[in-house]
């Protein structure tokens, strides 16, 4: 197999994700039954928890199914409130707050024991011609098959952190840091004695092609897969690795801001251009931009988490 290949194995690690992202409609509720009501389940995240990118991508689905034919996702905002419990099935509530002549909005609550996880409001706009620009993908960036992919540095795992990588190996996604992960160990630059950089580049695609072609469950699964990325420029920056994560050094996300300019196919390698502009009182600011392998920029991204570091 060469490097440009992905692994196929476990050969149903995409399956699984797909069967948790395919909801069950139930009844709709509410004083009025304006709300629209869909269920789905969940699977394992790295710290023995709902993933918060698999409750987004289910938000994103659950209002998809609500909105007219031909409209896609072009933006949202969501809050992560609670932890989501593995063994609850998720309802997710949309409300239909507006539909116009080409944009839509809704927002959902993803709720476990009659109390949101998660909350998001999004908007979604038929196709539509228009002026475009965009910021070019950075120069001289080595293509993915020069990149190590993380699933050969997990490969030979400390035991006590085997568990918790398990989100890793055993992953729909297959990623590959350009100058290395910081799955088992800081950026180089602090073996050195130097400054790590709070930036970052990441490909990312998954292990095998998509047969659900839909941009609308492509741009769910970009959703999903961002949110394991988007913190770690701020833990490189900080000069710790994710075996330091939930240990030493508490982390959870907050919010999610996510912008979708152009078609995307998940299953295509994707550059992730990333950066922490800042971190403060416990929180940092993690952000992205996603292009394709030829240069276009499909979406943007923003998100806050908690990072318990000393001052």
């Amino acid at each position: 197999m060469d490097a440009t290949t992905p692994d196929p194995t476990p050969p149903d690690a995409l399956d699984r994700l797909l069967e948790v992202l395919d909801l069950r409609h139930l009844e709709g509720w509410g004083p009025r039954g304006e709300e629209d009501v869909l269920r789905g389940d969940s699977m394992p995240g790295p710290a023995n928890r709902a993933y918060g990118g698999q409750v987004l991508a289910q938000a994103i689905l659950a209002a998809d199914r609500t909105v007219p034919e031909g409209r896609l996702i072009h933006s949202l905002h969501g809050y992560f409130l609670r932890e989501g419990r593995l063994e609850e099935p998720i309802d997710f509530a949309v409300e239909r707050l507006r539909d116009g002549r080409s944009f839509s909005a809704r927002r959902t609550h993803a709720i476990q024991f009659g109390k949101p996880i998660l909350s998001m409001i999004a908007s979604f706009q038929e196709d539509q011609p228009g002026y475009e620009h965009a910021m070019p993908m950075p120069d001289d960036v080595p293509p993915p098959d020069e990149v190590g992919s993380a699933f050969d540095e997990l490969a030979s795992l400390p035991e006590a952190f085997a568990a918790r990588a398990q989100f890793w190996t055993d992953s729909a996604f297959e990623l590959r840091h350009v100058g290395g992960s910081l799955y088992l160990r800081p950026d180089a630059a602090v073996a050195h004695g130097g400054t790590p950089p709070a930036t970052q580049l990441v490909w990312m695609r998954t292990r095998r092609p998509l047969e659900n072609k839909e941009q609308a469950m492509h741009r769910a699964l970009l959703a999903f897969a961002c949110d394991q990325l988007m913190l770690e420029p701020a833990l490189r920056a900080a000069g710790k690795s994710w075996q330091d994560a939930g240990a030493s050094v508490p982390m959870a996300s907050l919010d999610h801001g996510m912008w979708w300019h152009r078609d995307v196919r998940v299953d295509e390698w994707m550059l992730f251009v990333q950066s922490s502009p800042s971190a403060q009182g416990g929180r940092a600011l993690g952000t992205a931009k996603v292009y394709t392998q030829d240069g276009a920029l499909v979406a943007s991204a923003g998100q806050e988490g908690m990072i318990r570091l000393p001052a």
